[in-house]
């Protein structure tokens, strides 16, 4: 499948890391071949219509936000948007739903210890199987205290949006493009090397490497599909578990514009952590824990790597970034490449 000629780039993953790298160089003139194992693009941000016409990301929600302009210029050119401010509910064990991250009323409820101990001890627990205090502070940070009645999920960033035809559409677009050739169902193998001047590899940096230095701990998601007869369940598309069950949240996906609707059926999608041993290998979330030991591992992968390799992505990069900043870090990588 390899393009014929002298400036010839791997991509290994077509999700949006790899996607962005591949058009940024196609549009300067290289030929790039993407491949992937899994059988669709867009990576983690795959989505589909089902039979019942809702639109599901099968890799639970993704929502687009940023306050990078130069970001959404660039996605801009690939599709039109809908513009969509996500808000999270947390469901209590007396039926209260409060607000994430926790607002004015959400603290008066519960009292500052109390969001803590019901809203983030169990929920990270559950996602992360460890202790609160065992996790790096910045994961949490991600979701900060609020002093107003705000119940934007996402309050700070000025463009919030989710791609008019979907991101599998979106991605679709990035890669059409005369000098990329893309090939699903394909796995990287080391023998592929050869072929090209540089490798953008978005595979996992300690399964590159054989793990001869140890693995890297992820976190997995099983996610489950259901689709109930009433027209809606829950008052946000996305709801916080705050029990001890295996489930965190859920996602009911007629909430968010373009996502279809039906007058007597709803579609949810529940997510069950896991660890990836647990779910086919499945690597989603690098696992950041508060002495560092985990990122000091990954630095250690990276010293190892050839001159023609560069890891991306959040496993290629062992790192927890959102859309608009693995697309933004994927642009910054291929435009220095371009400019050696």
């Amino acid at each position: 499948m390899a393009h014929i000629g002298r400036k010839k780039i791997l991509v290994v993953g077509a999700g949006l890391s790899g996607a962005s790298i591949a058009r940024e160089l196609a549009d300067h003139g290289w030929f790039v071949d993407v491949i992937d194992q899994r059988d669709h693009i867009a990576g983690n941000a795959y989505d589909y219509v089902d039979h019942n016409i809702f639109r599901i990301h099968k890799y639970g929600p993704h929502l687009f936000h940023t306050n990078n302009n130069e970001v959404v210029d660039w996605l801009s050119r690939f599709t039109e948007w809908m513009p969509y401010r996500h808000q999270v509910k947390a469901l209590l064990s007396d039926g209260t739903f409060v607000t994430l991250p926790p607002n004015r009323e959400t603290r008066n409820i519960l009292g500052d210890q109390g969001v803590v101990d019901v809203l983030f001890r169990p929920y990270t627990k559950k996602m992360w199987a460890m202790d609160l205090e065992d996790l790096d502070p910045e994961i949490i940070k991600r979701i900060p205290f609020r002093d107003d009645d705000n119940e934007d999920y996402f309050p700070n960033d000025s463009f919030q949006a989710l791609p008019k035809q979907g991101y599998t559409e979106m991605t679709r677009r990035m890669l059409d493009h005369k000098n990329i050739m893309v090939s699903i169902l394909s796995p990287f193998d080391t023998s592929l090397e050869a072929d090209y001047a540089h490798i953008f590899n978005a595979m996992p940096i300690d399964a590159y490497f054989d793990f001869c230095l140890g693995p890297l701990p992820y976190r997995s998601i099983k996610f489950t599909n259901r689709t109930f007869p009433t027209s809606t369940l829950f008052k946000t598309a996305t709801t916080n578990f705050t029990h001890d069950g295996p489930f965190t949240r859920v996602t009911e996906w007629r909430h968010l514009p373009g996502h279809g609707s039906h007058p007597s059926l709803t579609a949810l999608t529940f997510e069950e952590p896991c660890d990836p041993k647990d779910n086919n290998d499945e690597r989603y979330y690098p696992v950041k824990d508060v002495d560092g030991i985990n990122r000091a591992r990954y630095k250690e992968y990276r010293r190892m790597c050839p001159a023609n390799i560069t890891f991306i992505g959040r496993c290629g990069q062992y790192v927890y970034i959102d859309m608009d900043q693995a697309i933004s870090s994927s642009l910054a990588t291929a435009r220095r490449f371009l400019a050696v």
